[in-house]
């Protein structure tokens, strides 16, 4: 098996909103806001090459939205996905199997593009793997998620026939079993991969960043925050306890960590690119 750390651009996001109830004074201190209180934060994917298959986690925002959109959200960098994909070494074509953990806009979003004035898959060779129930979460939304399903990044899948849903009591994929958290948006999907002696778990939006370990730190886009606080204890403790390896989709600086126990409870225990341990 072979890891890519798929980069695909940086975006901002306001930092009240990502760790709703902690006061700016003390989250600034892991993630310093601008002037107009945004925060930058990556679009991380990660991409697993194994027995012919290529599964990407995840897809970032892509570039299809207008320039209204774009300007709240202030993409930068010079990343793309599909810089990250040719780097190393393949194309759009090559990926046998794009999993989402979720269909938030900032994870499903580069996954769909125009050509010739109408939507078409970007990874045409590729299965779109969702669940049932959070498939029906992100099409029939609540109007607190409304504007974080957009309709474009999400049906294209099924109307392409691409779409699978994946048994939650089952893993399609030899390569990883999956967590389910239901805090930050319904059955989000947290892959927990088996890496040679090593399990290294794509937080998705559970563990955004490193700043985000203490229990409290939970963003106040979470539709059920005490829910989040009881899947991150859980997790982090398991984590902890187990070694595992956290690698952080949203963190600007950070691509992995793991977690110890201390008096205060779970805290960060070392930093590292994903590529010291490979």
């Amino acid at each position: 098996m072979k890891l890519h750390v798929m980069n695909t651009g940086l975006f901002k996001l306001d930092g009240g909103a990502m760790f709703g109830v902690v006061p700016k004074s003390i989250w600034q201190k892991t993630n310093p806001a601008d002037e107009n209180n945004l925060c930058t934060w990556a679009m991380r994917c990660l991409l697993i090459e194994d027995k012919g298959k290529l599964i990407l986690i995840d897809n970032g925002i892509g570039d299809k939205q207008d320039a209204k959109f774009f300007s709240h959200y202030y993409l930068h960098g010079d990343d793309s996905l599909i810089k990250s994909l040719n780097k190393a070494g393949f194309s759009e074509s090559d990926v046998t199997d794009m999993f989402l953990t979720h269909l938030h806009f900032d994870h499903c979003g580069g996954g769909v593009r125009y050509e010739n004035s109408k939507l078409e898959l970007v990874f045409k060779n590729a299965t779109y793997w969702s669940n049932a129930d959070h498939w029906q979460w992100a099409t029939k939304p609540n109007p607190r998620e409304k504007a974080s399903f957009i309709k474009e990044n999400i049906l294209p899948m099924e109307q392409s026939g691409h779409l699978k849903f994946i048994d939650i009591n089952t893993s399609p994929f030899s390569q990883f079993e999956i967590f389910y958290a239901s805090g930050h948006t319904d059955k989000m999907m947290i892959p927990k991969i088996r890496y040679k002696n090593k399990v290294i778990c794509y937080m998705a939006d559970l563990l955004p960043s490193v700043g985000h370990i203490p229990l409290a730190y939970v963003m106040g886009y979470d539709t059920r925050p005490l829910m989040t606080l009881e899947e991150k204890e859980k997790f982090l403790n398991e984590a902890a306890d187990n070694g595992y390896i956290l690698f952080l989709e949203h963190d600007p600086v950070n691509e992995c960590c793991t977690v110890k126990r201390t008096e205060k409870g779970v805290r960060v225990d070392q930093t590292f690119s994903l590529a010291e341990i490979l």
